[in-house]
């Protein structure tokens, strides 16, 4: 106790703090007094090596990682919890939905998911002018931003064209602000390029939307999913309890063989290591913790534990497939070389095979399996790439990046991100935009994501944060945002501002055989 006392003693004292801040820092130190699900002993080496990474959840997991609830039945039917009514018009709209997102859990202790903003608020924007909706919206953004501080915060629009998702988009390129992180949905069928155009413009005032494959979501989800944190999807109404993943790396690294005998031995191993503790974290919240039982969202119809599942994270594919390529005397490397990109689909592949046919508890939201999940990141992985990704600094160009990655995507129904880096002569050509994501998603990608070079925001993981805030936090130690700290060690240990900067430019300009 000497040393959580002294821990805390810091955490009270401390002027790098919030208010928020100190009170989620407190109540994390409380929890690591707590037992942590007990798992065997070959599980927790597992964890403590890093082969397998809980993402820092917790000792007693107490609420689910990611919750959707279902704001449509709730905007119906009102909420005896809230002590609110179904809404008449537009103001009373959205002052409940600002009262429940106060009120939904997360990991992150803020909302992750606030809906499908644009259908929810669509019929009630009948009755109003543009000049209304638009300050009422204005004002629903500024306050979601200074009471929401966190830039897990997500919101979806589309697939279809809305005065509301117009208007948050315009309020987006004026706010200028990194709270609520924002998914575009793209149908090929229903969504326009005047709204691609739109929301092209946005990206490149303040890094969001990014643009996700309605079609691919739907058929592997079902119509009602959202987009939520880092391009993470799951089922409305339900949820990820956890999310735990594998680091696929440092599977390599403790296996002493070629390719086949990892895939065939090692791999397996580690995905039921990796499962193991996903078990118990999950026993754990449903049955010790009962949060179905006890939630205000459960009892009130607004998440259902039958659409829950889990998240089987990987990461550090680029480093296990150039590692194997090492071992066997090759050079390629991952993204660069047809073999060893074709490696790492293999390996892909594999893993997606074993995690269907492992069995979890509390996961019919996806057959009693966990949904797998190309986890991109966090600010303490130092010489790992993300996810699936191709290292940083060696992507190639656009359209050997997006041929490289996008076999990968289909396996990856809870969310898969691959960042492409523009320069800002993009900006003189909008529609050369839209083409690379209609054309990205076309070819099978499931979300399409892109920087541009030149202006204040930097999208780190999934989430975007300000240049201009992060140098503020080096000056002053203190940021409002708790995101703004994740991004500065993301910056710092995974260089995510070294990205290769793309130009737009026709096969004419740039021959394929003159590369």
């Amino acid at each position: 106790m000497t040393e959580v006392r002294s821990r805390a003693r810091a955490l009270v004292d401390s002027p790098a703090l919030t208010y928020r801040q100190r009170v989620a820092a407190l109540a994390a130190l409380a929890e690591e007094t707590l037992d942590p699900p007990p798992v065997s002993a070959e599980a927790a080496a597992a964890l403590a090596r890093g082969l397998v990474d809980d993402l820092a959840e917790g000792h007693a997991p107490y609420r689910p990682r990611y919750l959707l609830p279902d704001y449509a039945r709730a905007l119906a039917q009102g909420s005896s919890f809230l002590d609110l009514a179904p809404p008449r018009d537009l103001h009373e709209a959205v002052g409940f939905l600002l009262a429940m997102y106060s009120q939904v859990p997360s990991i992150t202790g803020y909302p992750v998911y606030l809906g499908d903003v644009d259908t929810l608020l669509e019929p009630f924007a009948a009755s109003v002018d543009d000049a209304t909706l638009r300050d009422v919206l204005r004002l629903m953004w500024v306050v979601i931003d200074r009471s929401l501080p966190d830039a897990f915060t997500h919101a979806n629009l589309g697939p279809d064209d809305t005065r509301v998702g117009r208007t948050v988009l315009a309020l987006e390129r004026d706010l200028l602000q990194t709270v609520p992180n924002l998914t575009l949905r793209v149908d090929p069928d229903r969504t326009p390029d005047g709204l691609l155009l739109d929301a092209v413009a946005t990206v490149f005032a303040c890094g969001k939307p990014h643009f996700v494959n309605h079609p691919m979501m739907c058929a592997d989800l079902g119509e009602s999913y959202g987009v939520v944190s880092c391009y993470n999807s799951l089922k409305v109404g339900g949820g990820s309890h956890t999310l735990v993943r594998l680091n696929l790396a440092e599977s390599v690294r403790g296996h002493a063989g070629g390719v086949e005998d990892w895939l065939d031995t090692t791999l397996p191993r580690d995905v039921e290591l990796t499962a193991e503790v996903m078990r118990a974290r999950i026993t754990s919240l449903v049955e010790q913790s009962r949060f179905f039982e006890h939630s205000w969202l459960a009892q009130e119809g607004l998440v259902s534990l039958d659409r829950f599942a889990a998240m089987f994270g990987i990461y550090g594919l680029a480093e296990a497939v150039n590692t194997l390529v090492e071992r066997g005397g090759g050079t390629e490397r991952y993204g660069l070389d047809a073999e060893a990109t074709a490696l790492g689909w293999r390996v892909v592949e594999t893993v997606a095979a074993l995690v269907a046919d492992t069995p979890l508890p509390y996961c019919d939201g996806n057959g009693g399996r966990a949904f797998l999940h190309s986890q991109s990141g966090i600010d303490s992985d130092v010489g790992v790439t993300a996810g699936t990704r191709i290292p940083i600094g060696e992507e190639p160009p656009l359209a050997e990046h997006l041929l490289a990655v996008a076999p990968n995507h289909r396996h990856f129904a809870s969310g898969v991100s691959d960042i492409v880096h523009f320069d800002d002569t993009v900006t003189r050509n909008p529609q050369a935009v839209v083409d690379v994501i209609r054309g990205g998603l076309a070819t099978g990608m499931r979300d399409v994501t892109f920087n541009l070079d030149s202006n204040d925001f930097i999208r780190i993981t999934g989430y975007l944060v300000r240049k201009s805030d992060l140098a503020r936090l080096a000056e002053t130690g203190v940021s409002r945002h708790g995101s703004d700290v994740l991004a500065a060690g993301s910056v710092a240990n995974s260089h995510v501002t070294d990205r290769v900067v793309k130009r737009v430019i026709s096969s004419e300009s740039a021959p394929r055989a003159a590369r």
